[in-house]
């Protein structure tokens, strides 16, 4: 049965293995990370898990959280705000593909890569000098080229979303989505996929209504008011965790076995050779 699972698991998550994504380390199994204070309020939803360092977690309308709530004084938040800080700050050394410095898009086709207007974006690292708004903006990262791409997206300042929609495509995950923010990110009644990490020092982030699909990682604060965050990738890593131990435990279980029919047949053999010194003794 242990094999069986394991066999699932790697069937599950095997686009997401090949990927070659920044690591986030002990951030990775959260969905929602702040220092200061982390607030969500109904009708409000959270899948996965929360942590808030050395802060505190603010629900006092009946936000549904599906998942862990680790606060205050706790060392597995604190130790994830440390190493989502140094995923932060690993991107912000990452070369650029393209700098953007339009600071402003309306409309469904943002023409982001020079003269001519794409309908999606192909992996690679998108740089913003400054800060960047979307308003009713779709946003398209096709991963037809590349399924396992990384589409990082550094904004030197705030990132602020009204009516933003990031749609993938050909196969893209949103795991393999990192948007690295220098200041604080806002959305409103918009469907954003991937990593927010604001890890500058003014690095709140604040979502209201719409849904976010991936990672809500802040230097500072978190606030979060009717939206829904369904923390897929951190899912995703803890399920990784969990099919390790799978593992593990299916290999110890075929060891036992492999020692056993060593074992066993070892005995055949020393019984056999017994019998043949003794058929020699009788000769």
């Amino acid at each position: 049965m242990k094999r069986l699972l394991f066999v699932i698991c790697v069937l599950t998550m095997g686009s997401l293995a090949r990927a070659q994504t920044p690591s986030l380390g002990a951030a990775a199994t959260f969905a929602v990370l702040g220092s200061t204070n982390v607030t969500c309020t109904a009708p409000g939803v959270i899948t996965g898990d929360v942590g808030v360092s050395p802060g505190a977690f603010t629900n006092t309308t009946g936000c549904l959280v599906v998942g862990t709530v680790r606060q205050g004084v706790d060392l597995a938040a604190a130790m994830g705000l440390t190493a989502f800080l140094n995923t932060y700050n690993a991107l912000a050394l990452t070369p650029c593909t393209q700098t953007i410095a339009t600071a402003a898009f309306t409309g469904n086709v943002p023409a982001m890569l020079g003269p001519f207007p794409l309908t999606s974006i192909p992996p690679g690292v998108y740089c913003f000098p400054a800060a960047v708004t979307f308003t009713d903006t779709t946003l398209t990262l096709d991963g037809s080229t590349n399924p396992s791409g990384v589409w990082i997206f550094k904004v030197g300042a705030a990132l602020t979303g009204t009516g933003f929609q990031v749609v993938m495509a050909g196969g893209g995950q949103p795991c393999n989505v990192f948007w690295a923010v220098g200041a604080a990110s806002t959305f409103t009644t918009s469907t954003v996929q991937g990593n927010i990490l604001a890890g500058g020092p003014a690095g709140s982030i604040t979502v209201t209504g719409g849904n976010l699909i991936g990672r809500v990682l802040a230097n500072v604060a978190v606030t979060l008011t009717g939206a829904n965050i369904h923390g897929t990738c951190a899912l995703v890593a803890q399920g990784g965790a969990g099919c390790k131990n799978d593992d593990d435990d299916g290999d110890k279980d075929h060891d036992r076995d492999k020692d056993r029919d060593r074992h066993e047949k070892e005995k055949d053999r020393h019984d056999k050779d017994k019998d043949h010194r003794d058929d020699d003794k009788d000769h």
